[in-house]
This record gives C-alpha cells, sequence and structure tokens, in this order.
C-alpha cells in the first residue's frame, strides 16, 4: 500500500504540472525559454557549473510558477469577491514569480553574452555590408504573399486567423534573413526557435491552426530566401 501511495503521489504531482501547462500561458512561455536556453546551452558547449547554473535558474523559474498557479486556486475557492487580502496573496505570488524570472535572465546572460559577441558582431559587420532595401523587399513581400493569401482564402482578418499565418510568416522571414547574413549555425538555431515559438503561440492562443502556422513559415522562408538568391548572387 504504501508503494502504491508513492506511486500515486507522483501521479498527482504529474497532474498538477501538466495543469499548470494546460491553463497557464506563463508557465508555457517559462517552458519554451527554458527549451531554448538549453538547447543554446548544447549548441555552444557549455561548462558544467555554467549548466548547473541555467538548470537551477530553470526550476528556480518552474516551482515559482507552480506555487503562483496554486495559490491562485486556492484563493479563487475561497472567495468568490474581491477582496484586499485575496489581491495581496495572488500580487505577492506573482512577485516571487517575477523575481525568479530576472533571477534567470541575469543567468542566462551570464552564461551566454560572452559566447553571443562574436556572432552579433559578424552579424552586424554583414547587415552593414548588405543593401537595406534587400531585406525591406523581402518583408514586403512577405507581408504582401500573406494579405494575398488571406484574400484569396476569405478567411480571418489581417491580424488574426485565415491561411497563412502572417505573424509566423514575419518572423520565418527575419529568421531566414539573419541566417543569410549571420552564416552562424547556433545564431540561425536560435533564430528557428523563435520562429518555433512564434507559431506555437498562434496555436495555442487559438487564432490559427497548424497547417496556416506551417504555411505561414513556408511563404516567409521561400519569399526571403528568393530575394536574397536573386539580390546577393
Amino acid at each position: 500500500m504504501r508503494s502504491r501511495s508513492l506511486l500515486w503521489s507522483f501521479n498527482y504531482a504529474i497532474d498538477g504540472i501538466v495543469y499548470a501547462l494546460r491553463t497557464q500561458r506563463n508557465m508555457r512561455i517559462h517552458v519554451g525559454a527554458a527549451i531554448i536556453a538549453l538547447v543554446a546551452a548544447l549548441a555552444f558547449r557549455i561548462s558544467r557549473l555554467e549548466f548547473l547554473a541555467l538548470v537551477i535558474a530553470i526550476v528556480f523559474v518552474m516551482i515559482a510558477e507552480l506555487i503562483n498557479t496554486a495559490i491562485e486556486a486556492a484563493v479563487d475557492l475561497a472567495t468568490t469577491m474581491p477582496e484586499p487580502g485575496a489581491k495581496i496573496a495572488k500580487d505577492v505570488a506573482a512577485g516571487a514569480v517575477f523575481v525568479a524570472a530576472i533571477n534567470a535572465l541575469v543567468t542566462g546572460y551570464v552564461v551566454f553574452a560572452g559566447r553571443l559577441t562574436g556572432p552579433a558582431e559578424q552579424l552586424v559587420t554583414r547587415v552593414r555590408g548588405v543593401p537595406m532595401h534587400v531585406a525591406v523587399i523581402a518583408l514586403a513581400l512577405t507581408l504582401l504573399f500573406a494579405l494575398v493569401g488571406k484574400s484569396v482564402s476569405h478567411s480571418g482578418t489581417w491580424l488574426r486567423g485565415g491561411w497563412p499565418s502572417g505573424h509566423t510568416a514575419i518572423a520565418a522571414c527575419l529568421a531566414t534573413a539573419i541566417s543569410f547574413l549571420a552564416r552562424n549555425p547556433q545564431v540561425t538555431l536560435l533564430a528557428l526557435l523563435v520562429v518555433a515559438l512564434v507559431g506555437q503561440s498562434r496555436v495555442e492562443s487559438g487564432a490559427h491552426s497548424i497547417p496556416q502556422v506551417v504555411l505561414g513559415g513556408m511563404l516567409g522562408f521561400l519569399t526571403t530566401l528568393v530575394v536574397f538568391q536573386v539580390f546577393l548572387t
């Protein structure tokens, strides 16, 4: 019975984490940021101590968000009327998450700042050598194609819904341009992860379906690829 109780306690704990992921937007944002940080840690091959500091910062944020979710649920269960005490409890819990997030940002800066200096300087140098109109044309064409797609499909608005996802198309366009200019696999990987997060946020918010997001990403990528090939080769 004791082993069964221990097993069920693990199950309840996992249920709590899943609940937070399903219902709390900030928790999903934290998880997305953690994934980017861990992938970057592998790409930049950080030291063991740096990896430990990064993991502690990530876990600290997750714990704070889980506690914040639990406090919000308990307060909502205890009272249905606006009360000063309930607001204080929620505000303090949210403040704990904020402090943990700031700590994670500082940790990430200390770990990655030095490693991003080289690629960032190379990117700035290449951007200065590229005609500004190339990137502007790629972005303008991406926006135009996305607008035409929504008009032809008679679905959604410019800011929400329809074929394709305009937000994802723009993110893919910028990521592709960064990839061309940086010519660094690590920077390219980070840019692609940002595109994935943008697409995931559009699906999570219910603004777009997965096929619409995929089509938007392909539109932004292919348009920018063609523009850079034409103007820079």
